[in-house]
């Protein structure tokens, strides 16, 4: 798929949908799915195709008939289910079928935002001039949706290396640290095997994922102790450990002291 097809086609809106549970979908024969993962990962299933893991986004094609969405029994996952038809012109067939990569999530969320907002009852009972505006923008922000997911995903293949990816890499988990992060979902998220990023993301570090991660929570739990008088729990929870006892654990075998005698000093 290329923005030489995007460029030929009028992309059409017909439904969006939120999602937190397994599902099966059943696109009609000239309707197609773009599925984007909001939060933790999720597996796509078709016939005749190996199961995916993804964290970002999965165009699905409708010649692959149906398919079924696992959201992982012991995760919680997030997603959104956009369901669109194709307006061709004469010599373009639309293959957009996989998965997709961007830059800019943050972007797309707030796209997302305001497509799901057109969903609403006193939104959908609009007529006339309104309505109509409603349409045109909900055909733009899908355009723009596409265009970011097909213009990025050929960008990160393009210049994909693994000085880069590991940088970004690392910027992605200094920036949310807090999150429950995963080998998993870090490799996909550079594109790489997980064998592969755990070698190469050592090499960068002299850490695994899992030490770097941890030390760097306990680096900014000992900031928040420095700067702010919030209850060790609290700090605990702000920097990413679920489980205090876990956390104090882990302070103290990185800084050799527990977490409140830390704060007393």
């Amino acid at each position: 798929m290329n923005l030489e097809q995007l460029a030929t086609v009028i992309p059409l809106l017909e439904h969006i949908e939120y999602g937190n549970t397994s599902q099966t979908l059943h696109p009609g024969s000239d309707s197609h799915l773009l599925i984007v993962a909001l939060h933790g990962h999720v597996t796509l299933s078709a016939q005749g195709q190996e199961p995916i893991i993804f964290t970002q986004g999965f165009a699905f094609h409708n010649q692959y008939g149906a398919c079924s969405i696992q959201v992982p029994k012991t995760r919680e996952a997030e997603y959104i289910v956009i369901t669109y038809r194709v307006l061709q012109g004469e010599s373009t067939d639309w293959t957009l079928h996989g998965p997709l990569r961007t830059l800019s999530e943050y972007k797309i969320k707030y796209m997302l935002d305001e497509l799901l907002r057109t969903i609403a009852p006193s939104i959908q009972d609009e007529a006339g001039v309104e309505k109509a505006a409603r349409q045109f923008r909900k055909r733009l922000l899908l355009e723009r949706l596409l265009f970011i997911y097909i213009y990025e995903t050929h960008m990160v293949q393009d210049n994909h290396n693994s000085s880069v990816s590991i940088e970004q890499s690392l910027s992605y988990i200094h920036e949310h640290y807090m999150l429950k992060l995963t080998l998993p979902l870090l490799a996909d998220r550079a594109g790489m095997s997980e064998g592969h990023y755990t070698v190469l993301f050592k090499k960068a570090t002299g850490m695994t994922m899992t030490q770097y991660l941890r030390h760097l929570r306990i680096q900014k739990a000992k900031q928040m102790f420095q700067q702010t008088r919030l209850p060790a729990k609290e700090v605990a929870q702000r920097v990413g450990f679920t489980d205090y006892f876990h956390f104090s654990r882990i302070f103290k075998k990185e800084v050799g002291c527990s977490p409140t005698q830390f704060q007393r000093i």
